[in-house]
């Protein structure tokens, strides 16, 4: 491929949470991603430079890192859309803790979504009959607008309550605790709703948006959450959930 400018000046995070940015100059080429300019300084300036990504198409979502401060999946990002006379800047997802470099510590986000009881209970036994849902019922509806989720940290590290509150349950786990209570086939509807009111739980969200905003699946996980919001309340009022 052809430049279509001299050089990118490109600055990355670079050792711990105590560590700092370096920068490098990267040849701009043509329909060129994040992904790529990190994936150049790895290959071409210093093969220590540790960052995560698998899929490369937008898929799997581990490629995910802030880009001048907003997070974002570095294989869907051209450099064109986010570059500033030049330069970008690059850094592991926010609101993680750092393993090295460009690559977050992803524990505390799948540690929370077991927390917030993010795993399907089934009510039946093989040995039981498979039970139709209908597409038009308005909880598959519910559970459909909220299961496109790759849990690849976009939300968490974009939300300003996790950034103030570190034991907030995030948006993904709450949204994945939405799709599940709207499931019809799960066991766990109580032991949920208890889950996501407690100390953590979805009652400690703003609602700023900010996880709808950049999300790459074009999620809404504010929604998802105001929706526990009111049927956890609704349950305790009912006596059926304990505060």
């Amino acid at each position: 491929m052809s430049k279509v400018a001299d050089t990118l000046q490109v600055s990355l995070w670079r050792g711990g949470a105590e560590g700092g940015f370096k920068t490098y100059e990267v040849p701009q080429l043509p329909n060129q991603t994040i992904l790529d300019v990190v994936t150049w300084v790895q290959r071409n300036l210093d093969a220590t430079l540790s960052y995560r990504f698998a899929c490369r198409v937008g898929m799997c979502g581990s490629c995910a890192m802030m880009v001048n401060g907003h997070p974002r999946w570095t294989c869907r990002t051209h450099v064109t859309k986010v570059a500033q006379k030049g330069v970008v800047e690059i850094a592991p997802l926010a609101n993680l803790p750092i393993i090295k470099d460009l690559a977050a510590d992803m524990r505390p986000f799948f540690d929370k979504w077991v927390v917030a009881h993010g795993t399907f209970a089934g009510s039946k036994t093989r040995a039981d009959e498979i039970e139709p849902i209908k597409p038009s019922d308005p909880a598959r509806i519910m559970a459909d607008a909220a299961i496109e989720c790759i849990n690849c940290g976009i939300c968490y590290a974009a939300c300003d309550t996790v950034r103030w509150n570190p034991d907030y349950l995030g948006p993904a786990a709450l949204n994945r605790a939405w799709s599940l209570i709207n499931d019809v086939r799960d066991a766990d509807h109580k032991g949920r709703l208890e889950a996501v009111s407690a100390n953590g739980g979805c009652h400690n969200c703003h609602s700023h948006q900010s996880c709808q905003v950049h999300c790459p699946q074009s999620l809404n996980p504010t929604r998802s959450i105001a929706g526990l919001k009111r049927l956890s309340t609704q349950a305790y009022i009912r006596g059926e959930i304990k505060p």
